[in-house]
């Protein structure tokens, strides 16, 4: 089986190349853009580039003839995407709508003239926007952001080429991503990085914003079983976590692992973030036998390793 995984070299796409590679008879294809003199997606992709059935590409999708792309493959995994709420607003947007729409577009054209037995579109919570209690995939969609409007607009995109034209489309959206890897804009790389070096944490609001954490490896467990799963075609499912909790128990726990008291300074609601997220997985569970594991404390430690390995430790 030959898997094709745009964003190969990002936070969640690198663990998902692993876990593919790890788990079956595969070879992986990965796409990513500009990586040539980005530290944080060389690192990345550092054991990766030992796996002799892994072959990486740096391409820009935009403008890639991607029918010659997809020769020979049997699944796309396409986590590729310009991220982030608070980014997506103002003169960046045209950045969204080319990378997060148009992209997912053209790959879904290219995907209808090849037989692809699955085309699995990583979408995010954010498509769901202010929810009270426990969110299911049938839930009204209300994106409180560009990025959510985005990200949305490729799921809808999913559904116009599976009805008309048949692709084998799945969409997973995923609920606070976390782990060893993770983005440098993300909050609990700051918190931990900011923590490390003794400086002040940055809380947006209150911090009693909750949050349904998923620890990257549950995440991609999750991700890669949906190639060998049966009755998903045309599914839209949500990854969540194993825990919810506060931006400040988040802290509260650092604090404990780190053992060092937390420097706060809050700073006012960021726009288009919701208060509360709280998945309902009971499809995942059902469809994927998903069954997340990873504790917020030992998930939050890993992440305190990863980290301290590349910043240091100042104590």
């Amino acid at each position: 089986m030959t898997i094709l995984v745009t964003g190969a070299a990002g936070f969640v796409g690198s663990h998902l190349c692993e876990q593919l590679l790890n788990t079956s008879e595969t070879d992986v294809i990965g796409i990513d853009l500009d990586i040539e003199g980005n530290e944080t997606k060389i690192r990345n992709i550092k054991q990766l580039l030992k796996r002799p059935k892994f072959k990486l590409y740096d391409i820009d999708l935009l403008k890639q003839d991607l029918s010659g792309l997809l020769k020979n493959v049997d699944v796309i995994y396409h986590l590729a995407g310009i991220p982030g709420v608070r980014s997506s607003f103002g003169s960046d947007f045209e950045r969204y709508i080319l990378n997060n729409g148009l992209v997912t577009q053209k790959l879904l054209e290219a995907s209808r003239n090849h037989s692809i037995t699955k085309f699995i579109y990583v979408s995010t919570s954010s498509v769901y926007g202010e929810k009270v209690g426990k969110v299911s995939e049938d839930m009204k969609t209300v994106p409180l952001s560009p990025y959510g409007v985005t990200k949305l607009t490729g799921e809808q995109l999913c559904h116009i080429y599976h009805l008309y034209f048949g692709v084998p489309v799945v969409i997973l959206r995923y609920f606070t991503v976390y782990g060893p890897r993770q983005r440098p804009d993300m909050a609990f790389h700051r918190f931990i990085k900011q923590m490390l070096q003794d400086k002040p944490i940055t809380v947006y609001g209150n911090g009693l914003q909750s949050r349904d954490f998923t620890y990257v490896s549950d995440c991609v467990q999750a991700t890669a079983a949906v190639k060998d799963a049966d009755n998903v075609v045309g599914e839209t499912i949500n990854i969540g976590g194993k825990e919810r909790a506060t931006v400040l128990d988040v802290i509260s726990i650092l604090e404990e692992l780190l053992s060092k008291k937390a420097k706060i300074n809050f700073v006012p609601k960021a726009t288009g973030e919701p208060m509360h997220t709280w998945a309902d997985i009971s499809k995942a569970e059902n469809l994927l036998n998903y069954r997340p594991s990873v504790l917020l404390r030992e998930g939050l430690m890993n992440e305190i390793i990863d980290l301290t390995k590349l910043y240091g430790r100042k104590d």
